[in-house]
């Protein structure tokens, strides 16, 4: 199910590490609506690639990579190129996990031009706030949170948010909190409260 090339068992290595058990299961969970819907798209992805950015794309939000100056996206990014280049990655390829760490923050991106980023971007919005919830199935819902439940991850989330925003008021983070991501992560139906 899993990638198992070294890099994806030493990205797997680094998020049980550093993240929260609600943080890293979010991160596997990301991996695996991009995967339901990227396959049900047609959209054809590097797995490794996507493995990899899913399971580091919010290291900049722990406290051990958490820059006092960087959106949590930046610094996470520029983790994941030294995480990459320690791999074995080409400069290339690393570069590729940091850009699409950076723009899951960002405006959509079209799935033809750069698919892994698309996927991380569907992913996250779903698993954050609860978008575009045609796209995963009730069957698909109740596997993967019965597998890596959230365990309070909207709560834990939101006061990571919060938290950027106040030292980051330039950031998406803080552009987020300012446009009711409290709001819509309790709207959010795989918070268990669904929308009307």
């Amino acid at each position: 199910m899993f990638p198992e090339t070294p890099a994806a068992v030493a990205a797997l290595s680094v998020a049980t590490r550093f993240y929260s058990s609600a943080l890293f299961n979010h991160c596997v969970r990301s991996y695996l609506w991009g995967a339901v819907y990227g396959t049900a798209h047609g959209i054809a992805f590097d797995d490794e690639l996507f493995y990899v950015s899913a399971l580091l794309h919010d290291m900049g939000l722990t406290e051990a990579f958490d820059s006092h100056r960087l959106p949590f996206e930046e610094a996470g990014g520029q983790l994941a190129w030294v995480f990459g280049v320690a791999a074995g990655w080409p400069a290339g390829r690393a570069a590729r996990v940091t850009e699409i760490i950076m723009l899951h923050m960002r405006e959509d991106v079209s799935p033809a031009g750069d698919p892994e980023s698309h996927l991380l971007q569907v992913a996250t919005s779903w698993e954050v706030v609860g978008r575009h919830p045609e796209e995963f199935s009730p069957d698909a819902r109740a596997e993967i949170l019965a597998r890596y439940p959230r365990l309070g991850f909207g709560a834990e989330f939101l006061a990571c948010f919060e938290d950027q925003a106040r030292r980051k008021p330039d950031s998406a983070a803080a552009a987020s909190v300012r446009n009711d991501v409290a709001g819509r992560i309790a709207a959010n139906p795989l918070e268990g409260r669904p929308t009307a």
